[in-house]
């Protein structure tokens, strides 16, 4: 996929679902503030699920034109939307902790994407808005980190996804950066699970 084909994808999906994004936005965005403030504990996962669903559905398998998007991206995007619902049902009284200092910043850094974007020189509709693949996952990693339980599964296909930020200097897209340190902290959680696996034989 070269980088001229990925921005074109970005660009008809931007145009043609902006309001949808911003409805999304928000959805996503009061359901994790519930949880964190402990109101309804399992809101953030649920919305996170729906979320990913929606990239899935939408930006893989309705807009994407590559096979790497249809094959790859579209079952795992699938995969954690279907996952985020099972956990929000199955461990729904499972507390959202307050974020960690680390996680404050990838918070923060999620709600920069779009005007990274715009620092970088890209202008709507070929640029990174919240609703869309990357600054997704980043959001999910981040706040699934804050729970105690975790899909062992679902943290490993989020982790995938966050280490392709790679490509951010592939597709000239340098505020999938955020994404790449997210994967890292990803695969940092999974060292995190594993250790504690260990510690409680």
């Amino acid at each position: 996929m070269d980088a001229q084909a990925f921005w074109n994808v970005i660009g008809n999906y931007n145009e043609q679902t902006k309001i949808i994004q911003i409805g999304m936005f928000i959805f996503v965005i009061f359901a994790i503030v519930l949880s964190y403030i402990q109101k309804v504990n399992w809101a953030a996962k649920f919305a996170l699920g729906i979320a990913n669903l929606f990239i899935g559905v939408v930006f893989f398998a309705w807009y994407g034109t590559e096979p790497i998007q249809k094959f790859f991206a579209l079952p795992l995007y699938l995969f954690c939307g279907i996952l985020f619902l099972y956990e929000s049902w199955h461990n729904k009284n499972d507390l959202l902790e307050k974020p960690t200092f680390f996680q404050s910043l990838l918070i923060v850094l999620y709600l920069l994407y779009p005007f990274i974007s715009i620092v970088l020189g890209n202008s709507f509709p070929q640029m990174v808005t919240y609703i869309m693949p990357c600054p997704i996952v980043s959001l999910s990693i981040t706040v699934y980190a804050g729970y105690r339980r975790k899909n062992k599964l679902l943290l490993i296909l989020l982790t995938v996804w966050g280490l392709t930020g790679i490509k951010s200097i592939i597709f000239s897209a340098y505020e999938d950066m955020i994404l790449l340190i997210c994967g890292f902290y990803g695969i940092a959680l999974l060292v995190g699970e594993k250790s504690n696996l260990k510690a409680n034989r």
